[in-house]
């Protein structure tokens, strides 16, 4: 028979995985839930213990595991037999040892996934009535406690909240806004924290040590990291590392080996990759990306390791410890970065990285979201700060033309081509011709333009139809310029010919009911006639509309352009936008939208 089939030697155990081994047995042995065991250990010293415990919190953090301890805590008798209720349980009397076996006959363990209907509390209420058979406390521990019915909630308030003195209620659940208020308010509640990091890796390497196993400290850390707060996610982690490694030569848990086993890209790749990021390296980013790729790391965890690199720059840059988990010279290179990339930066990369990872977890093809978010990242992430431009305006307009070009990190960016983006300078009207996704306005700290500007804008010279005398005295409610036969039109849907006063009518003389209109505006022979027959059907007076002499008023549309350009070029000879066409030579104004203009 081989090896592997010959069946376990009779004094051989089967192998326990790391989590059910080191299972805390004791409240000492309890790690990172230190407020929760003072409170017990009070409670339990003063004798003012509840008859109801519910205990909440993420995966793995401990609520089964306390609820054995409770449960051993209440019904300890110690090793000589006599001792009561306490926070250190003996682990060797009878009690102790049948319910940390799980087979302690008046500790009753129940799973309310398995055990939802209204009969299964029925059961409780009609065996709580008895005295425990050989324990102190008859003790019922509800794990996710959430997963009972309504019916069956309601059946156990009665029995919950005035239960015998020998009963006592644990309830355990990782989803306590699922839980009644009616029920939580009958219970004690404890809420368990995610363990730090910190408390995983050294917890990590004690239980290392009794395995007799060796692993470098970067490795430690990632597993702890990964662990995301929960004990027993890390430990089983941790076994797969163990059975990962080649530990036949008695060499150690590598980092490189954790990063492989759990599929994480290496930081060295997300190094270079932020590097040409802010470098502005369109073709070597997209290159970068593909080999990573190619080796199997996934577009999605490119996207992570960025938002991991981004966020340590920006802690370091505020002042806080570095992550044990980096090496020497990733530690070297994010203070670098700390000292070069400003605030307003960091915050562009973690808002455009945070929408690509978004965008690459939802996309059919991963891959190319991740290239299109990056290169998005690339052309936004060299933009300039508008208080950058507005310090080497105050410098003076030649070192706001020595400053063109520079990227947010120091880097020449226009010689990648991205010297062409325009910066968001804090006016909507700004936008760059070669890219199409600027940074929004709100995240530049530069005023926008306004009418107290040093420079103010412009109005167009008062034009001849404002100036007119109208002669004799038009009857009541006649409209006596353009503009309001205009706005008649439109509100008698009379669209056609509101257009037409708009873009074509030149007047010459308005006299209400009489108007004299120039020629030459690409008006029809019969449109003084249909104006006048509209004129007339809608105010109930009857118009003359003639052609006359001269060149009339500019129309209303002529009008709005002018009032546009004479903007425009008030706009541009403000001394903040001239440095930054300085800066940009190929951006350019966009007017805004004038249907949005008039609803504002």
């Amino acid at each position: 028979m081989p090896d592997s089939a010959q069946p376990l030697a009779e004094n051989q155990q089967p192998y326990r995985v790391l989590a059910r081994k080191y299972r805390p047995q004791t409240f000492a042995e309890l790690i990172g839930q230190d407020a929760m065991v003072q409170t017990l250990a009070n409670a339990i010293k003063r004798d003012r213990l509840a008859h109801a415990f519910l205990m909440t919190g993420v995966r793995g953090v401990g609520k089964t595991s306390t609820a054995r301890l409770i449960a051993k805590a209440l019904n300890c008798i110690g090793p000589d037999g006599q001792g009561g209720p306490t926070i250190a349980p003996c682990g060797v009397c009878e009690p102790c040892v049948a319910i940390a076996e799980g087979r302690h006959i008046d500790v009753i363990e129940m799973d309310a996934a398995s055990h939802t209907g209204v009969d299964d509390v029925r059961e409780i209420i009609e065996a709580v009535r008895y005295a425990a058979v050989s324990a102190r406390y008859k003790i019922y521990i509800i794990d996710e406690v959430h997963m009972l019915s309504k019916n069956a909630f309601n059946a156990l308030l009665k029995t919950l909240e005035e239960p015998p003195p020998h009963v006592k209620f644990l309830f355990a659940t990782t989803e306590v806004n699922k839980v009644p208020i009616t029920v939580l308010s009958r219970c004690q509640r404890f809420d368990l924290r995610r363990i730090t990091a910190d408390m995983l890796a050294k917890h990590f390497n004690e239980i290392l040590g009794k395995e007799g196993v060796e692993a470098e400290e970067e490795a430690v850390w990632l597993i702890a990291n990964a662990a995301e707060g929960s004990a027993r996610d890390g430990l089983s982690i941790l076994d797969q590392a163990i059975a990962h490694a080649d530990l036949d030569g008695h060499h150690s848990i590598t980092g490189a080996q954790v990063r492989e086993m759990l599929g994480l890209s290496d930081r060295s790749a997300i190094r270079r990759l932020f590097g040409l990021l802010l470098d502005g390296n369109n073709a070597g980013l997209l290159e970068a990306v593909r080999e990573q790729y190619a080796l199997g790391v996934e577009p999605v965890s490119l996207m992570r390791g960025l938002l991991d690199l981004v966020h340590a720059v920006t802690v370091v840059k505020v002042g806080r410890a570095d992550n044990p988990v980096f090496g020497a010279d990733e530690r070297s290179a994010i203070a670098d970065w700390a000292q070069s990339l400003g605030f307003p930066s960091l915050h562009r990369l973690w808002q455009l990285l945070l929408k690509g990872h978004d965008e690459v977890v939802r996309a059919a093809t991963p891959i190319e979201a991740a290239e299109m978010a990056l290169l998005r990242v690339l052309h936004a992430a060299n933009m300039p700060d508008p208080g950058e431009l507005l310090a080497l305006l105050q410098q003076g307009g030649s070192a706001a033309n020595e400053g063109a070009g520079n990227n947010v990190a120091g880097n020449s960016a226009a010689a990648n081509g991205v010297g062409n983006n325009a910066a968001g300078i804090g006016a909507a009207t700004y936008s760059a011709a070669a890219n199409p996704t600027p940074l929004n306005a709100t995240d530049n700290n530069a005023p926008a333009p306004s009418s107290s500007a040093t420079t103010p804008v412009s109005q167009p010279a008062s034009s001849p139809a404002s100036e007119m005398v109208h002669t004799g005295a038009p009857p009541a409610n006649l409209p006596s310029s353009v503009k309001a036969l205009v706005e008649l039109c439109w509100q008698h849907n009379r669209a056609s010919m509101g257009q037409a006063l708009q873009d074509k009518v030149r007047p010459v003389r308005i006299a209400p009911p009489q108007i004299d209109i120039a020629r030459g505006t690409g008006l029809g022979d019969n449109f003084t006639r249909e104006l006048a027959e509209t004129l007339t059907a809608i105010t109930g007076t009857r118009w003359t509309v003639a052609f006359a002499d001269g060149e009339g008023a500019p129309t209303l549309f002529e009008q709005e352009q002018a009032a546009q350009a004479a903007e425009t070029a008030a706009i541009m000879d403000l001394p903040i936008v001239k440095a930054a066409f300085a800066a940009f030579p190929d951006a350019k104004l966009v007017p805004p939208d004038m249907d949005k203009r008039k609803a504002n």
